[in-house]
């Protein structure tokens, strides 16, 4: 009896599986035949169902740059069932991004990532419309970064006295001019999601300040894993007998995430309003403020989706960026130490910086914008999906074609820059970039609205870690500057560095660490 229940479920599982293979190819067949009659752009020979994901290997830029040398700067490829085009010409970018921007206004949904209602998710509509016009205007403003500056600065001021600290243990052993080793990525990851975190509900999520550790740790548990998901390539997105099989709990796992992100969010919401609207000076409280003359615009949902926009939004690419300038400059020690000479001759060593002080560093704008040229913090950018039938250097594009305009291989592009691979901030002095394309933020109306604040943040940390420390690598050998996989492009290796207190800040430090 045993056996034959086994046969009965191994039969079940193969009609199930036969079925939804069966509506795959339909489904597929039904796309390609539509397309043949349209003059779509080259494209590589693909394969049944699967189309071109069996070409796809990690870093996906990489392979795309590899499509792209043999088949020209637009390339029509199909992930599954889903079109896609790939842009890796500036003037083609430039098209899709402000001649058919409202063309290309979409966002690709993806199934595994059930987060469709967020500022950089949704579709271009009215909800959209309004949360990015709240982020923009009334919570990322320049009036609102400005007031909103006292945060950081205590949270850098923290992040100098906890490194301060870390080295006095270590004096006792080694000696006061020792260097101490550090994970950096480490330190960067919890610094930039307890700034967030702060400016968005007035916590933290790490360090000896929590209010309550295991609130955080659960919160931590559901952030690390929506970026888990959503950096990686889940098939489960483009065919569907996958999505509905969940053979690796993709879907699954998702929907917990979602499920808890916005239960954890929803929390911080109902805190503040126990409180008192207004005691709390943070993001969610100022919606909530806003919301008793417009309860609709600021309901809950918009609040709580406008605040897991900014938290998932404005930490790992700015941590990102921030471990790969400090890789770069470490393997340019001539870099560095002129980017340390322009901030004692402009702060000087009797106090920390300050977000105002960035307007009178030129050099460390440079070495930030050389480092987002380098490795911009989302390669392929957010995913774009067009809404209609578009035109194109030529071609017909199909309504519902994902749109990857690979900005790493556009800002590498040797027509626009000279010595592209080579880590020279000079390019940027003077104004010698004015003209040449860039667009590590993206461009038209689904620009990044947290472009500022990130500037800001990224300059004011680097800053602080320049002027207060002494850097070196491990070892002699140069940091292996691999790149990782993912919508954003971490270091493969996460970068450990060795560290020292300058003696020069030694009065700072000290009435910094107490």
């Amino acid at each position: 009896m045993a056996g034959l229940l086994q046969l009965m479920d191994n039969l079940s599982v193969n009609i199930v599986v036969s079925f939804f293979l069966i509506v795959s190819i339909t489904t597929l067949l039904r796309y390609l035949n539509k397309d043949n009659t349209k003059k779509l752009p080259p494209s590589p020979p693909a394969l049944p169902v699967l189309g071109h994901l069996h070409l796809l290997k990690k870093p996906l830029h990489h392979t795309l740059i590899d499509i792209s040398s043999r088949y020209g700067p637009i390339t029509f490829l199909r992930f599954g069932s889903r079109p896609a085009l790939v842009i890796s010409s500036h003037t083609l970018a430039e098209q899709c991004l402000t001649t058919h921007d409202m063309s290309f206004s979409n966002r690709v949904q993806l199934p595994s990532v059930m987060l469709p209602k967020l500022i950089g998710t949704s579709n271009y509509d009215s909800y959209w419309r309004n949360i990015r016009q709240i982020a923009s205007v009334e919570l990322l403003s320049n009036q609102q970064l400005q007031a909103s500056s006292i945060t950081r600065a205590e949270e850098i001021k923290d992040m100098v006295h906890q490194l301060v600290q870390s080295h006095r243990s270590h004096e006792k052993a080694e000696g006061p001019n020792c260097f101490r080793r550090l994970e950096f990525r480490r330190m960067i990851f919890e610094l930039t999601m307890n700034i967030m975190m702060m400016l968005i509900a007035g916590k933290r999520f790490y360090g000896d300040k929590m209010e309550d550790e295991e609130e955080m740790q659960k919160f931590r548990e559901a952030v690390a894993g929506w970026f888990e998901l959503s950096s990686a390539a889940n098939a489960e997105d483009f065919i569907p007998l996958l999505r509905v099989l969940d053979l690796q709990g993709v879907m699954k796992k998702m929907k917990w995430v979602t499920e808890l992100n916005e239960e954890m969010a929803q929390k911080i919401i109902d805190e503040h309003r126990q409180e008192g609207i207004g005691k709390r000076k943070t993001m969610i409280g100022s919606m909530l403020e806003l919301g008793k003359k417009d309860s609709e615009k600021y309901s809950d949902l918009v609040v709580r989706n406008i605040a897991i926009s900014l938290l998932l939004g404005g930490t790992e690419t700015s941590a990102n960026t921030i471990e790969w300038v400090m890789a770069l400059l470490l393997n340019n020690p001539d870099v560095l130490q002129k980017a340390r000479a322009e901030i004692d001759a402009q702060v000087g060593n009797q106090r920390l910086i300050q977000e105002s002080d960035l307007n009178h560093l030129p050099y460390l704008h440079c070495i930030i914008s050389e480092t987002l040229r380098l490795y911009p913090a989302g390669p392929l950018l957010v995913p774009h999906e067009s809404r209609e039938e578009i035109s194109l250097g030529g071609y017909e594009i199909p309504k519902g074609t994902m749109l990857l305009v690979n900005i790493y291989q556009i800002q590498r592009d040797p027509q626009i820059w000279e010595e592209p691979i080579k880590f020279r901030p000079e390019r940027f002095e003077d104004g010698r970039s004015n003209g040449k394309w860039m667009a590590p933020f993206g461009m038209g109306r689904r620009r990044c609205p947290g472009e500022a604040l990130a500037t800001r943040e990224i300059g004011v940390v680097l800053g602080a870690l320049i002027q207060c420390f002494d850097w070196q690598r491990i070892g002699s050998e140069p940091i292996d500057l691999t790149e990782g996989s993912g919508l954003t492009i971490p270091k493969a290796a996460p970068l450990e560095v060795m560290y020292r207190p300058r003696k020069i800040m030694t009065d700072v430090l000290l009435q910094v660490s107490g």
